[in-house]
């Protein structure tokens, strides 16, 4: 059984009653302040009641109205014992092959792809070079050159699928490009032991992962990308997998975006540097408030079962 975990202020949408009407999992969804009434059979709903009661001071430090309460569908499925748990957003659409391809706990052939940079940005690698993942240092983005070294046997902690449609990059990209994307299944999968950015959407991660993977509040639109760069420093692995759902992205004011993504352009490479120094200096970028949640995640998931 896969748990998926999500968030959403929506009514019930076209892709989480896909997801809520296949056997093969289990989806939770942490309700926020703002969300719409929501009914959806066969799924797990967190009202903001149950949220504030099981994980009081947690809850407060997160705050409200934020994509961040998806860390609580996280923590209801690590309490229940999932073994693999699947974030997606409540725009992401599943393709029929999105159960078929799953490779964590698996020995898995894997192409290991090297970069010319500090940080290897998975976007680039593809059909679509122009482009690059949301998060990606700015100053990294000119000159890019791949090479694939070989085939190699890895066991991946993290699996980062792609997304077809609407992908996820930053809103730079979108001013300049408007992409619509159609990702070729012949680049995947792939890996890199760089550090490198992933989002929370269309991820599947493994238990022994969830200790450290965490949502970080309060920095804006990098709360994935920073959890990404943290765990990747820590040497988890992740493979990229291909598209197992088409994004038909839910309305967002590009400005608005581009504004929450400030900090991440500020300092993503700064921070990815000192990650390869230590990955705990992650906290010398936190918000007092993100940090103290960061540090309470971790209480909680060490009074619960391994």
């Amino acid at each position: 059984m896969i748990y998926i975990a999500t968030t959403t202020i929506n009514k019930p949408t076209k892709a989480l009653k896909k997801f809520a009407n296949n056997d093969n999992c289990k989806l939770i969804v942490a309700l926020d302040k703002k969300s719409k009434p929501f009914k959806l059979k066969n799924s797990i709903v967190l009202s903001t009641e149950y949220q504030n009661k099981k994980w009081p001071k947690l809850s407060r430090l997160v705050g409200w109205n934020c994509i961040q309460r998806r860390n609580f569908a996280i923590l209801e499925a690590y309490d229940r014992g999932a073994e693999i748990i699947a974030l997606i957003d409540d725009d992401n659409i599943p393709y029929k092959n999105w159960f078929k391809g799953i490779l964590l706990d698996k020995r898995i052939s894997s192409k290991l792809i090297s970069i010319n940079k500090k940080v290897f940005d998975p976007v680039g690698f593809t059909n679509h070079k122009n482009l690059w993942h949301r998060g990606y240092p700015l100053e990294l983005i000119n000159g890019r050159k791949y090479k694939k070294i070989g085939t190699k046997m890895i066991k991946p902690d993290i699996q980062a699928n792609f997304w077809d449609g609407d992908p996820d990059v930053d809103a730079i990209t979108r001013f300049v490009f408007a992409p619509e994307c159609k990702f070729f299944k012949k680049y995947f999968p792939f890996h890199s032991k760089k550090i490198s950015p992933f989002n929370s959407q269309n991820t599947l991660l493994n238990r022994n992962v969830i200790k450290d993977y965490f949502l970080f509040p309060h920095v804006g639109r990098m709360d994935d990308i920073w959890a990404a760069y943290y765990v990747t420093s820590k040497k988890y692995v992740v493979v990229y997998g291909k598209p197992t759902v088409y994004q038909k992205r839910n309305i967002h004011n590009y400005l608005t975006d581009f504004k929450n993504e400030t900090v991440g352009y500020n300092n993503n490479l700064k921070l990815i540097e000192d990650l390869y120094k230590n990955p705990e200096n992650i906290y010398n970028y936190l918000p007092i408030n993100s940090a103290k949640a960061f540090d309470e995640w971790r209480k909680i998931i060490s009074r619960y079962k391994k």
